[in-house]
């Protein structure tokens, strides 16, 4: 999953190549086909897609218009969508692959990702993204649970040469650690969070990190409330600027992803407006 800023739609058609189960609980589906002519993710390592699921019933105009689609149908009526990170692109073999998180039949694009076969086919949106390493940062911090693993590994395979990094991720146990081949063997830090609240060990981990010294780019995703706790940290106690941060929240505990989407850019910006209230009292 990823940051939903404001972008113009390109839609895409795309079918299922092949698929594997990463871990317990990540589906890796590898999307291809000629309909992905003109794909591209333009260097950002957190680029996302929305995916268009149809509703059960409803038969939209060929080909696929979106535009189209809000425009002559009811809302009720409009394919559901949910927002995923680009795990990888290939240009070159025209093969576009995002991991899913899957909890068996919880939700909507988790379940479908573990019936995908080769053949189906899937509208997607995008794409759109914001952050790369920046090579000029001494440092770089990566946060995140399951939802922004996907970018943080690719952040990882993207770092600069020598690249000094510190990654953190949280998942449920073990089974679910995965091996990121990246460049100079930086690797991640995996935290087990072992059915307490989401984001706890990674809001002990990085107020403990002995912060090195020199510029840190940091990008921090995930649950809501565990960002907001780190956003607070990093902007108030570390004294890190806004622009040298990517952080939101990619989802929120009781909230579907279309709730969550719907409050996710007043939420950023009132707690940006609360630290800078804290920051000038």
């Amino acid at each position: 999953m990823a940051d939903q800023s404001a972008q113009v739609p390109t839609s895409f058609e795309a079918a299922v190549v092949r698929t594997e189960r990463l871990t317990p609980h990540m589906v890796r589906v590898v999307l291809g086909g000629e309909g992905l002519n003109g794909f591209d993710v333009e260097g950002h390592t957190d680029s996302y897609v929305k995916l268009l699921f149809a509703q059960e019933g409803v038969s939209y105009p060929s080909p696929f218009d979106i535009d189209r689609v809000r425009a002559e149908f009811p809302r009720e009526q409009w394919p559901a969508n949910r927002t995923y990170t680009v795990r990888r692109w290939d240009g070159d073999r025209n093969e576009l692959t995002i991991d899913f998180v899957v909890h068996g039949d919880e939700g909507l694009a988790g379940p479908w990702a573990g019936r995908a076969r080769p053949g189906d086919t899937l509208w997607i949106l995008g794409p759109a993204g914001g952050y790369a390493p920046d090579p000029a940062a001494d440092w770089h911090l990566l946060v995140g649970d399951e939802s922004a693993l996907p970018a943080i590994a690719a952040a990882l395979e993207n770092m600069p040469e020598g690249a000094r990094v510190h990654a953190f991720v949280e998942i449920e146990d073990a089974a679910d650690e995965q091996k990121i081949i990246t460049p100079d063997g930086v690797g991640v830090t995996w935290l087990h969070r072992s059915g307490r609240p989401a984001g706890e060990s990674l809001v002990t981990a990085v107020k403990n990190l002995e912060f090195p010294e020199g510029r840190i780019h940091a990008f921090v995703h995930g649950e809501a409330g565990f960002v907001k706790e780190l956003r607070r940290h990093l902007r108030l106690e570390r004294q890190i600027p806004r622009e040298h941060l990517s952080i939101s929240g990619y989802w929120r505990l009781g909230k579907t992803d279309e709730a969550w989407r719907q409050v996710k850019r007043e939420w950023n910006d009132q707690v940006e407006r609360e630290q800078e209230q804290q920051q000038a009292a």
